[in-house]
């Protein structure tokens, strides 16, 4: 059915099972009129019926949105890469998928098989999914409209990342506080370097990572966006340095502290950590869908492994904040501080 309201199309159970018997000649794709599929789940079907069209749902190269009642956790629902409430409730993963339709597609894809793949893996499929929308139409658009004209420079004396120790505690502050904590290169670089020490010194025993300033970090600098000298060498230097991979080598000792904006990477590294503490005035945000990519620091293995495929995607596709109770009771985070 289609709603005249918002001029797309609503399946039911029994319309999207017609489809999975048909072979699906209407498939939605990012290259169709509707690039997306908003699934009606209420009614009931039987076991084989259910499992056929979880099998439809699991091919289909666009997002797929269950419309669901809270509570209802049935395995037709759970295949879905989102859920909402009602129609009002997808609107905001709506607009985002219109706006950017093949990254939508290309996360939800690797969303469904990095569920299926050990950490490592995982963390390669992102880097190759997130190189090939780097080359698509859509971030080149984006960027075409925002690339700065150069990088943007900070006034912070010291380090990128202050490194002390009492004991057998190391304590790692990012210290870009005029940048807003922005994962710059420099940054980057100053982490592995960090996380290198940790990883070769068993006489640490607990690291506690913490940001300056109003904000633990708003994420990549976008003034940086663009600079890579093509998407094939920019999967290799992830592949060959990627903070979060070591992160998450020696998670058990680690403890993140996060407060204000945590926007992009700067949710996507610690959310590696094995605890993650945040204050009252933390929020963390998703945006790069907007830029016609995907989370690339990691985010699309530590976020989902911490809050499931289904709350990840809603979380990618619809580009909205949630605070830190939110967080908090989606097992973002471990704990919430005054």
């Amino acid at each position: 059915m289609t709603d005249t309201t918002t001029n797309f199309e609503i399946l039911t159970l029994s319309d999207a099972l017609g489809r999975a018997a048909a072979g699906d000649a209407a498939q939605s794709s990012p290259f169709s009129t509707q690039p997306f599929i908003l699934l009606d789940t209420s009614g009931s079907i039987d076991e084989m019926q259910s499992l056929q069209l979880i099998a439809w749902i699991e091919e289909r190269a666009c997002p797929v949105i269950g419309i669901a009642a809270d509570g209802d956790e049935w395995a037709v629902i759970r295949a879905c890469d989102a859920r909402v409430a009602n129609v009002a409730e997808a609107a905001p993963l709506i607009t985002n998928i219109r706006q950017s339709p093949i990254a939508a597609t290309v996360l939800v894809q690797l969303l469904r098989l990095n569920a299926r793949l050990p950490l490592t893996d995982a963390l390669v499929a992102e880097s190759l999914a997130y190189s090939t929308l780097q080359a698509g139409p859509e971030f080149k658009k984006w960027l075409d409209a925002n690339r700065a004209a150069a990088p943007a420079v900070h006034s912070d004396s010291g380090d990128p990342v202050i490194v002390s120790r009492e004991g057998d505690a190391l304590m790692l502050e990012l210290n870009r506080a005029s940048n807003r904590n922005g994962m710059t290169v420099e940054m980057r670089d100053a982490l592995i370097e960090s996380l290198q020490l940790v990883l070769a010194d068993d006489s640490i025993e607990s690291v506690q990572i913490s940001g300056r300033g109003k904000c633990f970090s708003t994420g990549g600098d976008l003034t940086e966006f663009g600079s890579a000298p093509d998407p094939a060498s920019a999967h290799v230097v992830r592949s060959l340095a990627l903070p979060g991979r070591l992160l998450s080598q020696c998670a058990a000792r680690v403890t993140v502290n996060v407060h204000g904006a945590c926007i992009g990477s700067g949710i996507e590294f610690p959310a590696f950590a094995s605890r993650m503490v945040a204050s009252e005035d933390a929020y963390f945000q998703l945006p790069e869908l907007k830029f016609g990519l995907i989370p690339g620091a990691g985010g699309t293995v530590s976020i989902a492994r911490r809050i499931g495929r289904q709350r990840a995607g809603w979380l990618m596709l619809s580009g909205k904040r949630i605070d830190a109770q939110k967080a908090l009771a989606w097992n973002l985070v471990d704990e919430v501080t005054a």
